[in-house]
């Protein structure tokens, strides 16, 4: 939905990065499943993360963005859940914020269940 609505030429990459695996806490290990494909030195990059839990994978990207030399960087999030928040990210635009539950939908999955639901939910 995002993308359609960007009017400006746009070169879009994707990074891939999991600490979940089977379980509905983070892991604490982040693993880069994909990494940038296209130059990223000296240019304006958008982070376009679906949800910001603890904060460790996104920190995680951000780090590795900057040793890419990025010119500037900017997080966007769908969801900010802020209830295990470890550690401290600021994001330049937010869909929306939540303290609580396992959210599932929209794309977003538990053990790769879920992704499918048309709406944002929270798993119980």
């Amino acid at each position: 939905d995002l993308v359609r609505e960007i009017s400006i030429p746009t070169k879009i990459d994707f990074i891939r990065a999991a600490s979940y695996g089977s379980k509905m806490t983070s892991s604490g290990k982040i693993r880069l499943t994909k990494d940038v494909e296209i130059p990223i030195q000296g240019k304006s990059v958008i982070v376009v993360e679906d949800i910001v839990d603890t904060g460790l994978t996104l920190t995680h990207i951000i780090k590795d963005l900057e040793a890419k030399g990025v010119e500037s960087l900017r997080i966007c999030a769908l969801i900010d859940k802020i209830e295990h928040r470890d550690l401290t990210v600021h994001i330049d635009y937010c869909g929306f914020r939540t303290e609580e539950g396992f959210i599932v939908g929209y794309g977003l999955d538990y053990n790769e269940k879920y992704r499918h639901l048309p709406d944002i939910c929270v798993l119980r």
